[in-house]
């Protein structure tokens, strides 16, 4: 049954390094570009002639300053017409990470700002020469993470440029000329629109809440218990103002939260978002708020909200941007829901007449309650467990689960109308 309640999600696609190469990935925004570099430090070392790799620890406080100087003097950016961009430095970092094959490997991530003479950041050379001016078989792999104007945001993947290598027959190192088409505002609404409806297509514990929530909704409540089927318009009512309360919570939140007038750490959202699902999933089984259950949507809209407004902070756009991006992402997520409602309600509107309903509405609320306390058990300790990693597994047979739904709604009604023909 929990299947029926999720969407299906996407894993985040790990950092991987096969081969000792860079990589440069850049955030491209309206008048200059962030680009963080990732260095491979055993390469850095044959390549500056600092012990950099056997000796990382408290690298960036030891040589900060001069890895600093390196950095602005091997990143050149430049004009079609051969102008220098302004190169600044900011932060440093060593990353270290376990490898079965090479074992340990570490690097350095670095933070760049850089800025062109004419505003131009669609159109420039390049010129890029970390490490592979002294290892001539290094290899640097450029990529844009987030071009918002060219309708490409982080969450959607990366659009390789190119790479920047030896050009062994002429024994140069050119510069990389990138091209970006032209961006424009619709461009990035509409990318914007896509990540909503994806934040929410992988966001298993949103929808989990807001679906748990309705699924008690077309029922009246009496003595403490749920009792039968209220009647079509009342259930319609009861569902309409749910969502709409849902929906006014977490827009109102998405938005103090991306101009930053409310924030909270990421992990106390997370718990009260797996806390949600459990006190809609308790109201499931049995009434703890019959007829307050928009109020209730409402308030925990809120919270949703603010994980929402996590996605639109990182973008760093400025504020015309910024509002354009607002609105899409909150339609996208709108549109998404109102997908999976549609083709959920239904069919629960039909099995709600039923008595069978029951067994379906107990054992839907049990699976989500399980769900909520996996995840109020990971999201506290940081340690993932069987029963998380068996929700993503499940998410995969959500079109199964909704087809099998929808044979028995249909059959449910169907067998409804041969025992009233047959009276």
């Amino acid at each position: 049954m929990l299947a029926l309640l999720l969407l299906l999600g996407r894993p985040d696609a790990g950092r991987a390094h096969p081969m000792p190469n860079s990589a440069v990935l850049l955030d491209v925004h309206r008048t200059g570009i962030d680009a963080e570099l990732q260095i491979p430090l055993v390469e850095l070392q044959s390549a500056w002639g600092h012990a950099v790799n056997d000796s990382s620890a408290r690298l960036v406080e030891r040589l900060g300053p001069a890895l600093r100087a390196y950095l602005r003097a091997h990143v050149r950016p430049m004009t079609m017409t051969g102008a220098p961009w302004t190169v600044s430095v900011g932060r440093l970092a060593v990353v270290e990470t376990q490898n079965p094959i090479n074992g340990v490997y570490r690097e350095l991530t670095a933070h760049l700002h850089l800025t062109p003479p004419d505003g131009q950041v669609r159109q420039f050379l390049f010129g890029y020469d970390v490490v592979l001016h002294q290892v001539m078989t290094h290899t640097i792999l450029v990529s844009v993470r987030q071009d918002w104007a060219g309708g490409q945001v982080v969450e959607t993947g990366h659009q390789p440029l190119g790479t920047i290598q030896l050009d062994i027959v002429n024994n140069r190192i050119r510069p990389l000329p990138v091209n970006l088409a032209s961006g424009s505002r619709w461009a990035g609404f509409k990318a914007m629109v896509r990540l909503g409806m994806q934040h929410i297509a992988d966001g298993t514990d949103h929808l989990l809440f807001l679906l748990v929530l309705l699924l008690p909704a077309p029922l009246l409540a009496a003595g403490g218990q749920w009792g039968r089927f209220g009647g079509v318009r009342y259930g319609l009512r009861r569902l309409g103002l749910i969502v709409t309360a849902f929906t006014g919570g977490h827009s109102l939140t998405l938005l103090l939260g991306t101009l930053g007038w409310v924030r909270l750490p990421a992990q106390p959202v997370e718990l009260l978002i797996a806390l949600s699902i459990l006190v809609s999933a308790i109201h499931a089984i049995r009434p703890l708020f019959a007829g307050r259950e928009a109020w209730v949507a409402a308030g925990f809209g809120l919270i949703h909200g603010l994980a929402f407004a996590s996605t639109l902070v990182n973008l760093q756009l400025d504020t015309a941007d910024l509002a354009l991006s607002l609105l899409g992402f909150n339609l996208g997520i709108e549109l998404m829901q109102l997908l999976v409602i549609g083709l959920t309600i239904p069919w629960l509107m039909l099995l709600s007449r039923t008595t069978g309903y029951r067994y379906l509405r107990v054992g839907g609320a049990l699976l989500a309650g399980l769900a909520a306390l996996a995840w109020l058990t990971e999201r506290s300790t940081g340690q993932a467990n069987p029963l998380t990693r068996g929700i993503e597994q499940a998410v995969a047979y959500t079109p199964y689960a909704l087809a099998l739904l929808a044979l028995l709604a249909l059959g449910a009604a169907w067998r409804g109308r041969l025992a009233s023909a047959g009276h």
